[in-house]
Order: C-alpha cells, then sequence, then structure tokens
C-alpha cells in the first residue's frame, strides 16, 4: 500500500485487501490510524517508522511487530491478532520532495502461532520458526541502533558548532543542525541542493569548493572566511566570517557519496579582532598627535615667558586643559562630545554667575574637541589676566549656533572688565588659537578689543567639527 504524509491511504493492491480484510473502496483516502487505530507499543514503533522515512528519506524495516486489525462488522466484530514484518520505502514527487511512503508487508502471524505452539510436535516447521526468531532478534537490535543513532543524531543537532551533510555530486542537503539553520536565517534546506537552496553561494565560489572537494577527495580548511548570507527574503545580505571544512564522506568501497559540511561562526570574534586593531592605531596616532601638541606649548610657552618661573606656571595649565579635554574624551569612550559640555567644564571655575552660555547641542568629534578646549583655555587665562575676569564684576558671554549648512558659529565676548586695546604684538595664546582656528579646523577667525571689553568669533565648517573622523568610535 502506498499512504501520503498525513498517513491517509492513496493505493493498495489485492493482497492488501485480502490481509486487511478491506475492499479498495473502504480505503483509499481514508486514515490508516482511523481505519486500524492502535495505542499500544505497535501503533508507536509504526507511527515512529513512517516519520523517520518521510524526514529522512531513507528506508525503514519493522522486521517483527504485532498489530491487531478490527474485523468488519460482517464477521463478528472485535479485533483479530496479527504479526507482521514490514518494508517502508519513500516516494518523492516531481519537485523532488519526499511526498509519500510505500509499505509492503508480510502477514507472519501463522508462524508465531506455531513458535507459540513450540510444544506441540511440528518439528516440519523449525525453519520457519528459526526464521522468526532470527527476525526478532534482528528486530531488537536494529531498534537499538535506531535508539543509539537517534542519540547521536541530537548530539549533533544540537552541536554548537554548525554541521550539513550533502549527498552526491548536486550536493544535496540530507542533514542540517541548528546552528546551521540559524547561520543561514531559519531556511529549510534538506531534499534540495545547495545551490537551490543557498543561491547567494554560488558566485562567492562555495559550489565551485564544494565540487573539487567532491570530485578529489581533498579537504578544503577556511579560517574567518567572510560570506555574505541572506538572513530573510526582503533583506540584503549580511556579512560572516566563517571558519570551516569540507570533507569528503566515503563508502565502505571508498567512493565519495558526499560532503560533510561543519565549522564555526566567526563573526564577532573577527570584528572585534579588528576593533582592537583599528584602537591601536588609533592610539598610536593619538600619542603622536599629544607629543606633538605637548612639545609645541613647551616651545611657545618657554619662548614667551618672562622667566622660569612664569614659563613652569603657564605650561603646566595648559597641560592640565589638554588632560581636561582628554578626559572628557575618555569618559565618552573618544565618540563625540557635547559643545555646551566641554564650555561648561573648561569655565567651571570661574562660577556659573559670571559665565554666561547659550547654544544648542552640537556633537564634536574628538579632533574638534581638543582643539576647542585648548582655545577655551587660552581665551579664559587672557581674560583672567588682563580682561573681564581679572575683576570680581566682570563676566564672560558665550554664545554658539549652527546654521542651514552645518557651519558652526562660535562667539567670547567680555563685559565688566578693565580698559583693552590691541596688543603690539601677538602673544602665544593669540597665535596658538588662530592656528587652531584656521589650521586645523580650516575655519576663520576674528577679534576685536571693544571698550567694553575683549570679543572674538570663529566659524567652523560641519566637515571639520562634525564628522567622526575616529574609525574605532564609529563602531
Amino acid at each position: 500500500m502506498v499512504l501520503d504524509r498525513q498517513y491517509n491511504f492513496v493505493a493498495v493492491n489485492s493482497a492488501y485487501e485480502r490481509a486487511v480484510l478491506r475492499g479498495r473502496d473502504e480505503l483509499i483516502g481514508r486514515n490508516l490510524f482511523d481505519l486500524f487505530p492502535n495505542d499500544g507499543e505497535g501503533g508507536r514503533r509504526l507511527r515512529d517508522s513512517f516519520d523517520h522515512v518521510l524526514n529522512t528519506g531513507e528506508s525503514d524495516t519493522l522486521a517483527y511487530i504485532p498489530y491487531d486489525i478490527p474485523r468488519p462488522a460482517g464477521q463478528g466484530g472485535g479485533f483479530e491478532q496479527r504479526y507482521w514484518t514490514a518494508v517502508h520505502t519513500p516516494l518523492a514527487n516531481r519537485s523532488g520532495r519526499i511526498a509519500y511512503l510505500v509499505q509492503n508487508t508480510v502477514d507472519v502471524t501463522e508462524i508465531v502461532h506455531l513458535r507459540q505452539a513450540a510444544s506441540l510436535p511440528f518439528r516440519a516447521y523449525s525453519g520457519e520458526l528459526q526464521l522468526i526468531e532470527r527476525a526478532r532478534e534482528a528486530e531488537d537490535a536494529n531498534r537499538a541502533l535506531l535508539a543509539e543513532s537517534a542519540e547521536f543524531r541530537r548530539m549533533f543537532q544540537q552541536a554548537p558548532g554548525f554541521i550539513a551533510v550533502l549527498t552526491g555530486p548536486d550536493h544535496v542537503f540530507t542533514f542540517a543542525n541548528d546552528a546551521y539553520r540559524r547561520l543561514i536565517g531559519g531556511r529549510e534546506v534538506v531534499g534540495r541542493t545547495a545551490i537551490e537552496a543557498l543561491p547567494e553561494i554560488e558566485e562567492q565560489g562555495f559550489g565551485a569548493l564544494l565540487d573539487e572537494v567532491y570530485r578529489t577527495g581533498r579537504q578544503h580548511l577556511g579560517e574567518g572566511t567572510r560570506i555574505l548570507l541572506q538572513q530573510a527574503p526582503d533583506e540584503a545580505p549580511r556579512e560572516s566570517f566563517l571558519d570551516f571544512s569540507y570533507d569528503a564522506i566515503k563508502n565502505m568501497d571508498g567512493e565519495i557519496t558526499g560532503v560533510f559540511v561543519q565549522g564555526m561562526d566567526r563573526t564577532e570574534a573577527v570584528r572585534t579582532l579588528r576593533r582592537q586593531r583599528l584602537l591601536l592605531d588609533e592610539v598610536n596616532h593619538r600619542v603622536k598627535n599629544t607629543l606633538a601638541t605637548v612639545q609645541s606649548i613647551a616651545a611657545q610657552t618657554l619662548r614667551t615667558a618672562p622667566d622660569l618661573a612664569t614659563a613652569k606656571k603657564a605650561f603646566e595649565a595648559r597641560i592640565r586643559a589638554l588632560s581636561n579635554a582628554h578626559n572628557l574624551l575618555s569618559a565618552r569612550k573618544w565618540a563625540n562630545t557635547d559643545l555646551g559640555a566641554l564650555v561648561g567644564q573648561e569655565m567651571a571655575a570661574y562660577g556659573e554667575r559670571r559665565i554666561e552660555r547659550d547654544g544648542p547641542h552640537v556633537s564634536l568629534n574628538p579632533k574638534a574637541s581638543i582643539a576647542l578646549a585648548m582655545l577655551l583655555h587660552e581665551l579664559a587665562t587672557n581674560a583672567a589676566k588682563f580682561g573681564a575676569l581679572s575683576l570680581p564684576e566682570g563676566k564672560v558671554e558665550i554664545a554658539w549656533s549652527v546654521d542651514g549648512l552645518g557651519t558652526l558659529a562660535f562667539s567670547w565676548a567680555e563685559r565688566g572688565g578693565p580698559p583693552v586695546s590691541r596688543p603690539a604684538h601677538s602673544g602665544f595664546g593669540s597665535r596658538m588659537i588662530e592656528r587652531v582656528v584656521t589650521g586645523e579646523l580650516a575655519g576663520a577667525y576674528s577679534a576685536s578689543w571693544e571698550p567694553s571689553g575683549f570679543a572674538c568669533t570663529l566659524s567652523i565648517p560641519v566637515q571639520s567639527y562634525g564628522h567622526n573622523d575616529d574609525a574605532f568610535a564609529q563602531r
């Protein structure tokens, strides 16, 4: 007889009709377990055998199974005790999917009854008795092997590494464990060729690698190999990095029958390593820049200071400003900082009453953060020595805005300080401010000495402060 995947009868021959005491019209389209219910061990074993064939595409044999048959009402009803030997074979449809199974069964009830009556003189049937005994032994051994095989299958199914078995020259999936299915976005692949199930791998060369392993039998190893895999039909392929191997599967005669695929998803490890390398490169770059800045501060301070004590004090103050900027960036893991927070940190020593600030949230990249921190330090130092912050009633107004093109406009205006005038020559602070704005930040700087106090404005294009050129912080 032939069953579909729901265990409904599709076809029966006349021998089957006689064996089960039912005609074709009573069987076709009906469910086997509805017509022949069995909640005992025989029913469970029969279902397990059917499931194995339909799910794996492999044939299965039940050498000995008790399964009672209900008698038709015209024959008295009730159940008739029967014993069977059955072979179950899968049948595929035109698309290659397992759609049916064939059961070829033999009724061995009479032989079993002879065995049960072994005390009587039925010597003529000793061969049949030995046959059924060997069949029972074979069935027991087969069940033990199936249990062991199922245990190994569960182990492979739950293994942390991905595993798949491809059969034949077309590389048809016959097994894929949970880790493999997670890797490919949960796609159903069993019963399909590798290229049908995963079309994106062909143009990446993995189909050719499978062909090579199947043809030559030589193992292929990949370490940190980049692959693009589709996770959902409407999504772009995602980048993954795999450690994997392709190994030829051989039968008892040494012939290659398939390819065994195994490996680990190393995507996060590879990305972490890349981040570490970027971080090391960035640290080296920042150390060099910081040393160059310190060298420049030291040279300019010593060149303009009237004596060593003054130079020492000015140098330490500038290094503290540089250190404060670094601390702020470190707290942000060298990601972008807020301009308002930077202004608040650099001007905190003078008290909120004396510092008026106004402006929107502006995100500064690390390079701009350090540059503006040094600029604010120099402006505050000059105001504390010669300008508004040198007198108790003096104040500083700080404001910033961003126009439609993203250009940052920053203004500094001192009020309530002593009279100021343009100096005869530019000191280190003035030269540094102008060099930072026009050089490092590619902006514009202007200063004025008004009767009300010193004032300056600067503008910085968005590409100098807004784009985060920190490769590590981008991640």
